[in-house]
């Protein structure tokens, strides 16, 4: 069963957690959530059983690697949630956070491919990490309903942090939240199910343009987007942790609704989401930029063309049909699409080319192979009956 987690999963489930959360919850003393019964303690990641014997709080614990997600956290994360899984267990509200005060999760660690490569791996055993990344967000984004997920969003949220979290039924933005999906600026696509969450954001054409020009979002406009579900000032945290930790499922909603505060647009006005649409609603890349050089916001579409000439234009192609494809795809079958897509990238340079010049000598110049638009070949090819766009042979 293939239900959809982004738009409508669940939704029956969330109507009537709203139904039956008490309006008037009082405050839970400190003690009765923040101390944990018990806590397994794992470098990377850790996870404290609260006193209740249900709720979880799961910390991603690499902050001087921004919580950067590495091979060693997702085989301690995917076994836990397995765990999780079977009916029988408990109902369980699940808040996943990330240590420090910079960032929930800034990517995967995307450097270990890169020497993996190096050291004279295969493009699949390259994709070892990716093949595993992929099956923690599936669960992730198919938690039955005795489980529910809460990702605080604090800091910097990227790439791999992005699929941890936006899978799940509630996505909580802060005042620090920076979100992007950066992946064409190293060579690569939109992955940990990219294509299917980005062209289901309510406003059109808005994930095609965060996917494009790897754009950051900040604080409100996270929410506004639709990634997160909800928006709550980071000074309000440590008590919204307290109260989820102690909460019952069906009480998540109103303490999430509690603590949410008015939205303010930022950069991500109507007039700015007018003009993404305008200009990235068009079927190729090249009517993308046409447009763009021609529409009447000229300061942000000088800006938007310049950060698409820093782009892999490898990655620019595919990652323009992945998203016309991933609308029609569900969420199992984006995945599949994904993982092929993986060890297709594992056997072009760009992705290397692109963790060279930003991660590795950080020249910032990478010398892409295609180097420009016209050169890129379109090819789709069948995969297991399914069309996945390639880069070009």
């Amino acid at each position: 069963n293939d239900t959809p987690p982004f738009s409508s999963r669940r939704e029956t489930d969330t109507r009537d957690m709203l139904r039956l959360s008490r309006v008037a919850a009082h405050l839970r003393p400190l003690c009765a959530s923040r101390r944990a019964a018990s806590t397994v303690a794992s470098d990377d990641v850790l996870f404290e059983e609260q006193k209740n014997g249900r709720n979880i709080l799961v910390t991603l614990n690499r902050p001087k690697a921004l919580n950067a997600l590495d091979a060693s956290m997702v085989a301690k994360l995917t076994p836990q949630y397995k765990k999780w899984l079977p009916i029988s267990g408990a109902r369980r509200v699940i808040v996943m956070k990330g240590a420090g005060e910079k960032a929930f999760c800034a990517g995967g660690d995307i450097k270990a491919i890169y020497d993996a490569k190096k050291d004279g791996k295969s493009p699949k055993e390259c994709c070892t990490f990716f093949n595993n990344e992929y099956e923690l967000n599936q669960i992730i984004g198919t938690l039955p309903s005795h489980l529910v997920q809460v990702a605080i969003l604090n800091g910097i949220t990227m790439g791999g942090g992005v699929g941890l979290s936006v899978h799940g039924l509630f996505r909580v933005a802060t005042d620090n939240t920076m979100f992007a999906m950066p992946e064409t600026a190293i060579g690569f696509f939109c992955d940990v199910g990219g294509s299917y969450f980005l062209p289901r954001l309510p406003h059109p054409a808005l994930g095609t343009y965060l996917a494009l020009t790897g754009a950051r979002l900040k604080g409100p406009e996270v929410a506004i987007a639709g990634v997160a579900t909800h928006y709550v000032p980071s000074s309000n945290l440590e008590n919204l942790e307290r109260d989820l930790l102690a909460a019952k499922i069906d009480e998540v909603p109103e303490i999430l609704g509690r603590y949410s505060s008015p939205l303010k647009p930022g950069q991500l006005t109507r007039d700015r989401l007018n003009a993404i649409q305008r200009c990235f609603q068009h079927d190729s890349v090249e009517d993308i930029i046409k447009a763009l050089e021609e529409d009447e916001d000229k300061e942000w579409a000088t800006q938007t063309l310049k950060l698409l000439s820093r782009m892999s234009p490898t990655s620019l192609k595919v990652v323009h049909q992945q998203m016309k494809e991933g609308g029609q795809r569900s969420f199992t079958e984006c995945f599949k699409m994904e993982a092929v897509m993986a060890e297709r990238f594992m056997e072009r340079p760009d992705f290397f080319e692109g963790v060279r010049a930003l991660l590795v000598d950080k020249d910032k110049s990478p010398k892409w192979s295609p180097a420009s638009l016209a050169e890129v070949r379109e090819n789709n090819t069948n995969n297991e009956n399914k069309r996945v766009h390639r880069p070009p042979d």
